[in-house]
């Protein structure tokens, strides 16, 4: 049974005069949340350079951040129902704040990538803090569905525009002021949130977390990803690459027969027994690892090869920002009407040939109109397209009080698919530009060949992606679902019970 401290929950004799000040604060710490996930891309290459990492190791700079922040997102979020979601929100800024601080005045690789990793884990703890305040700072369901409105809105545009924030400051400052601009950001979320928003905290019969499952499945992806990446450096049979490698599966073995036992698991493996939304899941990791890949590797591509500045680089991302744009709106209005499987499934081939077709476009002498705009348009459309579908698929016959948890393990299984597309498709363009640099072979021409690679054996995974989709999807329900707002519906319903 779940109840609510009705001491700290606000509402419970009117709406909070400060909310929308409140909801502000909230969404800008929200906007650079999102926005570290994608900012740091177009700096790679700057980074790499200042800081003299290895091309595999350059891929930390991103995993290291998505990796924490997926696999603790579920553990964050239960902290906050249980010790304060105000409490835990202001814990979640002030470790990103610090955590931001280091990256930019990181000096060596390591102090960078293990910033990273702190970073994450304090994304993980204020975003669901931040997501379980707004219910209770808007009580009124029509203000509320207006407040997740503009919460779920500023989400997708950092997202959206994190290449072109990138390449401005790293071109106009420095790459290391994409971490120090969110300082101010922190600063005033924390001297604000204390004096407009109350405390809430669910309470519930059990106050045990499931710390073993959240470390356990951390750790078990970690060391899956070091393992993979190691193998751009070295042979798969050796210890450099086994070692983690195994050590990391069984660390994920034992998370799920941990999570099979406990009383109160991370995330109960009943849920996992519906054939869509396993499927729905397991497709995310792969759309989402071609989607980083795609953008890592042509971050490189273009400034190692065509000689773009960063400014040029984040500008070039916007037909994919416009297309992916377009592709999320058209696919709210096939869904009803074809159907989310008919949807997900020309999301999917159409992904999976618009990689084929950027592929096909990467050489020394590629221009931008003939070469690279085709395939960012149409991959950036059908990864569009694909998106909503993903969010009904992940939802299907959960009720409103599961769509918190069914949303957690959707985004996580994003955060884990794009550590798994860096960690596997990069480390194949690598070695193929080394060994055929080693033969003689130009640099540039190398680099061009070896990317196209990547992103031919990304398309092969998303057509056998599209694959499992006709084959594995029920019928699901075409009506968008918004895992944000049912979960905050869940929540008010709990709250509005114990008055």
């Amino acid at each position: 049974m779940t109840t609510v401290d009705k001491d700290l929950t606000a509402g419970s004799t009117g709406a909070d005069p400060r909310r929308w000040l409140a909801l502000a604060v909230l969404a800008a710490m929200q906007f650079m949340l999102i926005m570290d996930i994608t900012v740091v891309n177009v700096a790679l290459p700057d980074i790499q350079t200042s800081l003299d990492f290895s091309p595999g190791g350059l891929a930390w700079v991103v995993n290291a951040y998505v990796l924490v922040a997926g696999g603790f997102l579920l553990l964050g979020g239960r902290l906050a129902d249980l010790f304060g979601r105000r409490r835990i929100f202001m814990a979640g800024v002030l470790v990103f704040g610090l955590a931001s601080a280091a990256c930019g005045a990181a000096t060596v690789s390591g102090m960078l990538v293990a910033s990273r990793f702190v970073q994450g884990l304090g994304e993980a703890l204020a975003g669901p803090a931040a997501l379980g305040l707004i219910p209770v700072l808007f009580p009124d369901r029509k203000e509320r569905m207006k407040a997740l409105g503009i919460w779920g809105g500023l989400s997708a545009v950092a997202g959206a525009i994190g290449a072109v924030v990138s390449g401005m400051v790293t071109d106009l400052v420095n790459w290391r002021w994409i971490f120090f601009i969110n300082i101010p950001i922190a600063v005033l979320a924390l001297v604000m949130v204390p004096r407009v928003m109350p405390e809430s905290r669910m309470a519930r019969d059990s106050r045990r977390l499931d710390t073993v499952g959240a470390v356990t499945a951390t750790g078990g992806l970690v060391a899956v990803v070091y393992g993979l990446l190691q193998a751009a450096e070295h042979s798969w049979g050796s210890g450099r690459v086994l070692g983690p490698l195994l050590g990391g599966i069984a660390l994920l073995g034992l998370m799920v027969a941990w999570e099979a036992r406990t009383p109160d698991p991370m995330i109960p493996l009943r849920f996992f027994t519906n054939r869509t939304r396993v499927a729905t899941n397991a497709v995310s990791v792969a759309i989402f690892a071609a989607f980083f890949t795609y953008m890592f590797l042509f971050t490189l591509y273009v400034q190692q090869v065509h000689d773009y500045s960063p400014m040029k680089t984040g500008l070039a991302y916007i037909p994919l920002t416009l297309t992916a744009l377009i592709g999320a709106g058209a696919s709210t209005v096939l869904m009803p009407r074809i159907g989310v499987k008919a949807v997900m499934t020309v999301a999917f081939f159409g992904a999976a040939a618009a990689l084929f077709i950027a592929a096909a476009g990467f050489a020394p002498d590629a221009s931008f109109t003939s070469g690279f705009l085709p395939g960012l348009a149409l991959f950036g459309f059908f990864n569009g397209l694909a998106y909503p579908a993903l969010v009904n698929g992940a939802l299907h016959e959960v009720t409103g009080q599961d769509s918190g948890l069914a949303s957690g393990v959707q985004t996580a299984m994003q955060q884990t698919g794009a550590a798994l597309g860096l960690a596997t498709l990069v480390p194949f363009a690598f070695r193929y530009v080394d060994e055929h640099v080693a033969d003689g072979t130009l640099p540039r021409v190398a680099q061009s060949d070896g990317y196209a690679l990547a992103f031919r054996i990304g398309a092969v995974v998303l057509a056998v992606a599209a694959v499992a989709v006709v084959l594995v999807l029920e019928k699901v329900d075409g009506q968008m679902r918004d895992p944000i707002a049912e979960a905050a519906e869940a929540a008010s319903g709990a709250t509005v019970g114990e008055r």
